[in-house]
């Protein structure tokens, strides 16, 4: 039995069923669609089943059903089970099975208590199932970054999900399509994409190669981890041949099973493996406090995450054991990060009173009114707005030295309300161009306080 899961959030950020019926009809119409005896079964004649994703934070979420109740998941090729938390909102799904277990990973804290539940069935767009797959349960309910992405995330999906099919991600128009297994690839569309043999520690998959770091090059492994929001992490202690430059600052990168993940930031000038160069590449090494848990596989200097892989369209065989890739309109993007010195949650939301005037008032499903006594010309609209709060701020970053601190509420940037912002545009903004002006109206207590910085890189 597994019961010490490695997992990479990187504000990270991640099931499913159907009905006993229609499984049993579709097992009767297709009954030479199976792939394999265990895990996820293809229940369609169809060449291929597309489902729809969400991109936040270069992370993606996908839809899926757990025991017959709809649930969000990220999709996480870091992770070998199934993992699921955050079910406040979801008492009527049931599990089977159930025992308890104790699982270690990422994070400086030792283990965390969690359940391990076999038999749920789960589903992805009717056609994709499987009628026993185990769930593992975290039951500390801090355990949640819906707040970090913005959107309700229920769990945690990866490699039992790729084992079987041949997966193909295009960020671009933000699609996964699982290709039906009986059939293959048509081969004019594959020689469009550069081939990678890809290996396999832990159920989790590695590329080899002698790696372009500057000047130097290191030989080695790095995990394809979609669910790792950085572009690269690189582990200090694992690479002897190359020396990260003195500019780094200290940061916050995450938060795994075990709590806060802390490390350093800094930026290397370019990074290449085969034919791909990226430029001024920002990379995360985190410390060793944060790696104590690491399982390593041999040869592991590091990851590659998210904001790698939304450069190209990628295809997963792990059957075959290839990486396809092939560059996107965004591969020649700057590299970015967030300049402020601070992360940003998103706290849930509240109704904001505010007036206004009878005749630009408009009446929908989110608001409602209450006629101010004694005026004939204002009403109050309530609005339902969404709670933004600092969670972390570097030291001596700008936001640090303007006066924001932690735990301060964020009532408005730039003089708009946070309504007008998804959580993602918020970072977007904080990552936008050095120089540029931010202004935050906060409450803090009792008392509603203004302050100004600047975006500053510093390195």
């Amino acid at each position: 039995m597994n019961w010490f899961l490695e997992a990479k959030f990187v504000f990270l950020f991640k099931i499913l069923l159907m009905k006993f019926t229609f499984v049993i009809l579709l097992f009767f119409l297709f009954p030479t669609s199976f792939y394999s005896q265990e895990g996820f079964q293809y229940y369609s004649k169809k060449d291929k089943i597309v489902i729809p994703f969400k991109l936040i934070n270069n992370l993606i979420f996908i839809p899926l059903e757990v025991n017959g109740v709809d649930l969000t998941f990220l999709l996480d090729t870091g992770v070998e089970e199934s993992i699921l938390f955050s079910l406040e909102d979801k008492e009527e799904l049931k599990f089977n099975n159930v025992e308890k277990i104790k699982l270690r990973g990422l994070g400086s804290s030792d283990f965390i208590e969690g359940l391990k539940s076999s038999g749920n069935r789960v589903v992805f767009k009717d056609a994709i199932i499987d009628q026993k797959h185990d769930i593992y349960i975290i039951l500390d309910e801090e355990f949640n970054f819906s707040s970090s992405v913005g959107i309700p995330v229920n769990g945690i999906i990866g490699y039992q999900f790729f084992k079987n099919f041949r997966v193909e991600i295009n960020y671009l128009k933000q699609k996964i399509f699982v290709y039906n297994p009986s059939k293959e690839i048509k081969s004019k569309k594959i020689k469009k994409f550069e081939e990678f043999t890809i290996s396999f520690h832990n159920s989790k998959p590695f590329i080899s190669s002698l790696f372009g770091f500057d000047s130097e090059k290191v030989d080695g492994r790095l995990l394809l981890d979609l669910g790792n929001s950085d572009a690269f992490w690189f582990f200090s202690n694992r690479i002897k041949d190359f020396k990260f430059s003195a500019n780094a600052f200290d940061d916050f990168l995450g938060r795994g099973f075990n709590g806060a993940i802390y490390g350093k930031r800094t930026k290397l000038d370019s990074f290449t493996f085969d034919k791909f160069c990226f430029k001024s590449p920002y990379v995360a090494i985190p410390d060793s406090t944060s790696l104590q848990n690491i399982k390593w596989a041999e040869n592991r200097i590091g990851s590659i995450g998210g904001e790698i892989f939304k450069r190209f369209s990628v295809i997963l065989d792990f059957q075959s054991s290839k990486l396809y890739l092939k560059k996107n309109k965004n591969f020649n993007m700057p590299f970015e990060y967030n300049m402020s010195g601070i992360e940003i949650n998103h706290a849930g939301l509240q109704w904001i009173q505010e007036e206004v005037k009878l005749n630009v008032l408009t009446k929908d499903k989110t608001s409602y009114d209450n006629l101010i006594k004694g005026s004939d010309s204002f009403k109050y609209k309530f609005v339902l707005k969404p709670v933004y709060i600092i969670a972390h701020i570097r030291k001596d970053s700008p936001a640090d030295i303007c006066g924001l601190k932690k735990g301060d509420i964020i009532v408005s940037i730039n003089a708009h309300g946070t309504d007008r912002y998804s959580l993602q545009e918020v970072n977007a903004l904080l990552k936008s161009e050095e120089g540029k002006k931010i202004n935050f109206e906060v409450d803090r207590g009792n008392r509603r306080m203004k302050f100004t910085f600047y975006l500053k890189s510093i390195l």
